[in-house]
């Protein structure tokens, strides 16, 4: 699983007063990108009491569910998730393509009409201004007269933007480039207090400076295949693609930042600010 890109998204939804008390006062999705199904299976000896276990077992679980459109990538998946419609339907075709109006490769969440809120060099001119449906987070606030409350958070602005949909009150990603959270004027011209104090304790740069191995000694990982296979990603600074690996002397030659959204720390991160 050492190559699994995780990609979580979290909204967040508070229900009016007016509610009946049965109903939900806070509801969090969460998206893990090319997680299998089946995973849920083939790792479960793996997994706490109070993850994945804790859902399956006192949830519900869809054990027969495929996609009916390609390309499976993050945009359209994540689109399609949270309108219950296909790209034919919702216009994320994917993360990116070609526009024949204007006649130049697009990204999903590309606005040019906005500008970063938190970063003067980061990614943050973005909305869901593409996305042609509505959200099931578009229709909560419809029916509460916009009273609920929506924030999608992600280390990529397509797996906030796209999910919280076009009524969302935030929508935050990271920022590869200063290690911070960031937005967009879409939703507001500076960043709330709380983040600001969350950006300045710079997690990102503790995480980026640690060493990642594996949780249990490697010889008990009998679900996976070698930890030394042809197809994995070697980074610049290894011979190998083999654990561990000291991000802290690795993370100048392979793109700084980015470098902790390819590991779990990227997902620690994201729940720390979620939290």
């Amino acid at each position: 699983m050492k190559k699994l890109s995780v990609l979580f998204f979290f909204f967040f939804i508070s229900a009016i007063q007016s509610f009946a008390q049965d109903k939900p006062k806070l509801i969090v999705g969460i998206v893990v990108d090319q997680m299998r199904q089946e995973y849920l299976y083939r790792f479960e000896n793996k997994f706490g009491e109070n993850g994945f276990k804790r859902l399956i077992n006192g949830g519900f679980m869809l054990t027969n569910a495929h996609y009916n459109y390609v390309p499976t990538f993050t945009g359209p998946g994540h689109a399609s998730i949270y309108t219950g419609s296909t790209p034919a339907i919702h216009g994320i075709i994917g993360n990116d393509w070609w526009d024949k109006n204007l006649k130049k490769n697009v990204n999903c969440v590309e606005d040019e009409r906005q500008k970063p809120v938190g970063s003067t060099d980061g990614n943050g001119d973005v909305s869901p201004w593409r996305l042609l449906s509505t959200t099931v987070t578009d229709e909560l606030k419809l029916f509460t007269q916009k009273k609920s409350k929506v924030i999608g958070i992600s280390i990529k602005d397509r797996g906030a933007v796209l999910p919280a949909g076009h009524f969302a009150d935030a929508a935050y990603w990271f920022d590869i480039t200063n290690g911070r959270f960031i937005s967009s004027t879409y939703y507001f011209n500076t960043l709330p207090v709380w983040v600001e104090k969350f950006n300045s304790q710079k997690l990102a740069d503790t995480y980026i400076n640690k060493e990642w191995n594996t949780l249990l000694p490697i010889a008990q990982y009998t679900e996976s295949g070698p930890d030394d296979t042809p197809y994995e990603k070697i980074w610049i600074g290894k011979d190998k693609p083999v654990f561990p690996y000291d991000l802290g002397k690795l993370q100048k030659a392979n793109g700084g930042f980015d470098l902790l959204t390819h590991t779990p720390y990227g997902d620690d991160l994201l729940t720390d600010f979620a939290i």
